[in-house]
Formats: structure tokens, C-alpha cells, sequence
């Protein structure tokens, strides 16, 4: 359906549309990113202090412009500028060999020529050695191994890419109406996206070259098509995070809960199914030599990240666990005992009190993400930006949640004992 060009020009959304977070609340929250960046700029050094300095001027112009004047364009194309895109391109010129991009370009490197990322246990000579990340991940590293130089091989613009992608995609499996039928809609998917990607949770760690961005994106797009009922395609979707990252894992026993109950046991088995079977698969077929190591796949997987190799991460922060995890020996097995009770007890509550749709799923997933990060031994502060940017898509998909428009038919799953059409 066609759609007044004025929208595209204003921001301003049809009455039968989703409305955009109201001009002095966006003003708020870049109001206290700016206040945010400027005490980065002040308190910390090196490529975060980089990144602040850049993100306060954005930050704060794109709150002025917002006050000041009308429209979206100029205080979104600000804050997008300020705080993703000149910090990125500077860091990529000033620091091109950062740790993410060494592990990364190096794993890729050893996969093409083994047939697996992870380095063995005689070869880990520094905590630089370990590769944490899924085989998955390794494919932003393909540009740089084919031969491309400069910022086109660099994995952080593939990252990048790929993380604004993704959240458009969410973006636009909420809308009431298909994108190609109507302009409001592409004015609201482009506004919700630019809103995301430029908030410090996923524009700092972009700039920086961390690797969680594409993961909670995709963790959100999964929570999209859960919410509308494809619980095939959610499934396809989160099994890409779960091979590159195993911070995804946890929303795959939380949704396949919520479909239990939402919708019946076989649509649960066939989500599972699909996620879990999808992820053996990428992970075969990115690195199909990887299992042939099992201790190098431990060291790098499993140990690393709890602590318990020689070599430990720097990256740690002053984090209940890691400060127990501290105390030696004695505190570092607290510390993982009380991850292991946390666990037990998130899994007592999803199953006790089980999340009805996708939203009340990612509540869960926020509660879980903020206790297992907190009492992780070997946590870092950048670890919150999965509770906090799934925050920020509930509040950004809170503002209207339409059910898509579609030809007046008989739902599939009405007739398929009781699974959701996928």
C-alpha cells in the first residue's frame, strides 16, 4: 500500500502504525549516552577513550538537534556518524591489529590450512593463543585470508555490516506490512535500526572489533520470528549465534519452554530440533577437523573462558565472581559452584514458572545473562551489552506490537496438531 511521502521526510507514522519513541525520550536516552561517553573520555585510555571522544560529540549534537529542530534525520545520521562510523574507521586506520582482529584473522588462517580454529594445547603460549569463539565466527576473517587489505579485510567491518543487517532484519519481521508494500513501514524499520546501532550497547563494542554484536542481534531476530509464530525460522536463526558464540546457547532451552506452552510439545521438539541439529551442522561444515582435537576444542571453549587455563584473559572485570574467583583456589571453585546454582535455579524457574511468548522469554533471558555474567570467574563488563541490548529491544518493540496483515486464512498450525506454521 502506498504511504504519504511525508513520512519519509518527517519520522511522523500513520495512526495504523507502530509510532516512534517520542522525540524528548530519544532526546533523554542520547542525553545520557553523551553523559556516558564523557566520562569514558575522562576515566579510561587507549581505543575506548578513542571511541568516547568521538560518541560525546555525536551523542551530543544529536541530542541538540532533537530539542532544536524537527525531524529524524539529522539527530539519527549524528549519532549514527559520531558514535559507529567515524570511531570504526578511525580504530580500523590507528589500530588495525586489536585482539578480536589477531584471534580472529590468525583462527581463520590455521582453519583454511587444518581444517579447524583452535590452536593445540602445546602452541598456546599466551592468552592471545585461545580462541573462544564458535567456528562461525571465523568467517569474518575470510576477507583478509582471500587476499583483501586495509579496512575491506578488516573482520570489524563484516561485523559491522553484519550486526546492522541483522537488526534491520528484527526490525522488519515486526512491522504490520511487507517493506516493499509500504513506506511507513521502511521509515519506522530504518529509524528503530539507526536508534539501535548507534546506542553505546552495540555501536562501542562494534568500533572496538567485539564480537557480541552479531550474536544479540541475531538472539533478537530469533525473538522476531518467535513472536510471530515461525518457530522453524527462529530456530535457523539462533543456531547461526549458537555456532559462533556460546553466550547464545541459553535462549535455545528458554524458547524451547516457551513453545511448550505457547503452542504444543511437538512445535517445542521441532524448534529444538532445528536449532540444536543446524548448529552440529555450521559447526561440521566451518570446521569439520575441529573435533578430531578434543583437548584443544576444551582448552579453548570450555577452560579459557571459566579461568582455568595458565594463561588467563586481562579482560576481567571487578565482578563478584571474579573477585571470589580471586581469593584462590578455594574461591575460584566458589565461584563456579555458584555459577552452577545459578543455573539450576534459572532452569527451576523457566520450568516452574515458564515464559508464555517471546517477549516474556527475553525478560528471562535478561534476568539469566546479568546473574551467569556477574558470578562468571573470568567476566568482563562488556559481557552486559546481551541483557542490556536485550533491554533495548524490548523497550524499541514495546512502543507498538502489530500483528502482521495477511490474506484472511486458516493459521497452518491449526490443522498441523497444534504447530506454528513455519
Amino acid at each position: 500500500m502506498a504511504r504519504a511521502h511525508g513520512a519519509q521526510a518527517t519520522g511522523q507514522l500513520s495512526a495504523a502504525h507502530a509510532g516512534l519513541p517520542g522525540r524528548r525520550v530519544t532526546a533523554a536516552w542520547f542525553g545520557a549516552f553523551t553523559i556516558y561517553a564523557g566520562a569514558m573520555a575522562v576515566f579510561t585510555g587507549h581505543a575506548d577513550r578513542d571511541w568516547a571522544v568521538w560518541a560525546f560529540g555525536g551523542y551530543a549534537v544529536a541530542t541538540m538537534l532533537l530539542v532544536f529542530t524537527e525531524g529524524w534525520l539529522l539527530p539519527l545520521a549524528a549519532a549514527v556518524g559520531g558514535a559507529l562510523v567515524a570511531p570504526l574507521l578511525w580504530l580500523v586506520i590507528q589500530v588495525p591489529a586489536t585482539a578480536e582482529v589477531l584471534v580472529i584473522g590468525r583462527a581463520t588462517a590455521h582453519l583454511l590450512k587444518f581444517g579447524t580454529p583452535y590452536l593445540p594445547a602445546a602452541q598456546l603460549s599466551g592468552w592471545k593463543s585461545y580462541n573462544p569463539y564458535l567456528p562461525v565466527m571465523e568467517l569474518f576473517g575470510l576477507p583478509r585470508s582471500a587476499g583483501l587489505s586495509g579496512a575491506l579485510g578488516d573482520p570489524r567491518i563484516w561485523v559491522t555490516l553484519t550486526t546492522i543487517a541483522l537488526v534491520a532484519a528484527a526490525f522488519a519481521v515486526m512491522s504490520p506490512d511487507r517493506l516493499r508494500d509500504c513506506a511507513d513501514c521502511r521509515v519506522r524499520v530504518a529509524t528503530l535500526t539507526a536508534l539501535a546501532v548507534a546506542s553505546p550497547v552495540i555501536a562501542f563494542p562494534l568500533a572496538l572489533g567485539v564480537t557480541d554484536p552479531p550474536v544479540i542481534a541475531l538472539t533478537c531476530l530469533a525473538l522476531a520470528w518467535v513472536s510471530r509464530g515461525k518457530l522453524v525460522r527462529a530456530g535457523l536463526v539462533l543456531a547461526i549465534a549458537c555456532a559462533m558464540k556460546t553466550t547464545a546457547w541459553a535462549a535455545v532451552p528458554v524458547l524451547a519452554i516457551m513453545a511448550w506452552v505457547q503452542y504444543a510439545p511437538r512445535a517445542s521438539a521441532r524448534f529444538t530440533a532445528t536449532a540444536v541439529g543446524t548448529t552440529g551442522i555450521l559447526a561440521l561444515l566451518a570446521a569439520p577437523e575441529a573435533m578430531a582435537t578434543p583437548d584443544a576444542v576444551k582448552q579453548n571453549l570450555i577452560a579459557f573462558p571459566l579461568g582455568l587455563t595458565k594463561h588467563k584473559t586481562p579482560a576481567a572485570s571487578p565482578l563478584p565472581g571474579h573477585l571470589i574467583a580471586g581469593l584462590g583456589p578455594v574461591g575460584h571453585y566458589t565461584a563456579m559452584a555458584l555459577m552452577v546454582i545459578a543455573a539450576v535455579a534459572f532452569a527451576a524457574w523457566i520450568l516452574l514458572r515458564p515464559p508464555r511468548d517471546a517477549r516474556d522469554a527475553a525478560w528471562r533471558l535478561v534476568v539469566g545473562y546479568t546473574v551467569m555474567f556477574a558470578l562468571d570467574p573470568a567476566t568482563r563488563f562488556g559481557y552486559f551489552a546481551y541483557p542490556l541490548g536485550l533491554l533495548g529491544w524490548l523497550a524499541l518493540t514495546k512502543i507498538h506490537h502489530p500483528e502482521r496483515r495477511e490474506p484472511s486464512v486458516q493459521p497452518a498450525f491449526l490443522t498441523t496438531g497444534g504447530e506454528p506454521a513455519s
